[in-house]
């Protein structure tokens, strides 16, 4: 015979898994990310019935003395489990460039949502709750104030130039003069032409007015074509 009222409880923690599980994915998915709203109501509300299912797995053999079985019960297990296949879902989030690595938050969210999972699923709504509230005053907060500190940036400009001209001296004088700095110099000089292209590594600031620097340059004398890309962080 069924107990309705634990039931009852166990759909409701159900439900209280999707609603807060969803209120971090709204904000993943609102910023952009793939992993939004219904990846994290299905990967909260799949570690919390896991929880319970590692949970009910003693009373199923709850009946059983030692002298009984060999069964050995760890409430925990299934529930560890969950925890560490996170990390193949996590690894998916994230995505590596040249110069930076993106979706580190909504991998460590997805992680985070989990364990929320777990915590509801196992009674603790009040822990859970609260860990949601602080995790969506950093994620909504932390990232208003990341307006305010400027952050370095590395790229890496590529300029070609014909084989009448020297241009270095002038370029240095831009670029330092925009606080950008050469960190190094590459080039090479095609034949018969002579036209040379400078690689430069370049370390800014994530502010920086590009469109004046690029004014700049198009002005020395024998500037063929420009182009810049996002550099390695080294």
């Amino acid at each position: 015979m069924w107990d309705w009222q634990h039931v009852y409880w166990d759909m409701a923690k159900l439900v209280i898994t999707a609603v807060v599980g969803g209120t971090i994915g709204f904000e993943r998915e609102a910023h952009g990310q793939a992993a939004g709203l219904r990846t994290y109501i299905l990967v909260s509300v799949g570690a919390c019935l896991m929880m319970m299912l590692s949970m009910e797995m003693e009373h199923f053999y709850r009946h059983l003395s030692v002298d009984q079985s060999v069964v050995r019960l760890d409430p925990a297990r299934i529930a560890s489990y969950a925890i560490a296949s996170m990390g193949f879902l996590g690894a998916g989030a994230i995505i590596t460039g040249k110069g930076t690595v993106r979706g580190l938050t909504t991998a460590a969210g997805l992680w985070l949502v989990t364990g929320i999972g777990l915590a509801i699923g196992a009674g603790y709504l009040l822990p859970a709750i609260f860990a949601t509230l602080v995790s969506l005053l950093i994620l909504y907060g932390l990232r208003q104030l990341k307006k305010v500190f400027t952050h370095d940036e590395h790229t890496v400009m590529t300029l070609k130039f014909d084989g009448t001209t020297r241009p270095m001296d002038r370029i240095r004088e831009i670029l330092e003069g925009n606080e950008v700095n050469i960190q190094f110099i590459n080039y090479k000089i095609e034949l018969p032409s002579n036209a040379t292209t400078f690689r430069l590594r370049l370390e800014s600031k994530d502010d920086l007015y590009w469109g004046h620097i690029v004014k700049c340059l198009s002005d020395t004398k024998g500037l063929q074509e420009i182009s810049w890309e996002e550099g390695e962080v080294t």
